[in-house]
């Protein structure tokens, strides 16, 4: 009996240390690399496009990436969507596939798209599932040689279902919003792999132990009211569909400029 009691304290002890050994080296992004935002079952909606045909879609759009969508890696990913997965601007970032079902013009390949906009009416109205997609991204769920006539079709359904967010060779970003100041201090979230989406975001000031939470403004923007606020900052964000954790330690300077973008060493696992 005095065996088998030192023999199950020595493997407690032996847990103990494991487990506080990977606490530590995962101590700036948590949560478990098995817990995608993915998902494999297909759900139905219905599909439009707008802008151009062969366009990016949007410029800018209601979650505040700006000029970001015209170029890589957004652009002509874009994607609008209803209230229902925009979800007050929380949804921002987000990725899904999208493919379209009439197999008489539609081709098996399902199309990528972020979250950057909303639209809020017409076909996206009383809770349906819609997207209003770029006219390149709608384009690209035909067949060979059918854009354009898949695109005279007007609206589509579709079959969509929600995907990691991949941006290989970037990391999470942070875009000190115009009209920033040591008082009113407002981020705009960057590249946001895996989940994609922001649930919430706490900023630490130089020399403190303390996250201070940051209030959710619009789109995939944050802001704190308190000061004189110091840096460097180091940022904190939750992922909203995993509860995913990143701590990005002093990564806004304490020279930080307006309208400037401070790019982490971290991202979340696709």
């Amino acid at each position: 009996m005095v065996f088998l009691t030192a023999y199950h304290s020595c493997i407690a002890q032996i847990c103990l240390w494991w487990f506080a050994t990977v606490v530590f080296q995962s101590s700036e992004i948590s949560g478990s690399p098995l817990m995608h935002a993915t998902s494999s079952h297909w759900l139905p909606a219905t599909a439009t496009w707008y802008g151009s045909p062969e366009g990016d879609g949007s410029d800018g759009g209601a979650c505040g990436y700006g000029s970001l969508v015209d170029v890589k890696p957004f652009r002509a990913r874009v994607g609008a969507v209803s209230p229902i997965l925009f979800k007050g601007g929380e949804g921002c970032g987000a990725c899904y596939k999208v493919k379209c079902l009439d197999k008489s013009i539609c081709s098996r390949r399902a199309v990528t798209v972020i979250i950057t906009d909303e639209c809020p009416g017409g076909y996206c109205s009383g809770g349906k599932t819609h997207f209003d997609l770029s006219g390149a991204a709608f384009g690209r769920m035909a067949v060979a040689g059918d854009h354009n006539q898949l695109r005279d079709r007007g609206v589509l359904n579709i079959a969509y279902r929600r995907t990691p967010c991949k941006y290989p060779g970037r990391n999470i970003a942070f875009h000190v919003n115009e009209g920033s100041t040591n008082y009113w201090l407002s981020l705009l979230v960057e590249f946001e792999g895996g989940d994609g989406d922001v649930g919430s975001m706490h900023i630490r000031e130089a020399k403190s132990t303390e996250w201070l939470k940051m209030s959710h403004v619009w789109g995939a923007n944050w802001v704190i009211v308190r000061g004189p606020l110091r840096g460097p900052f180091s940022v904190k964000l939750t992922t909203l569909s995993k509860g995913r954790t990143l701590s990005a330690r002093d990564v806004i300077p304490s020279n930080w400029a307006v309208k400037a973008t401070y790019t982490s060493r971290l991202n979340f696992s696709p």
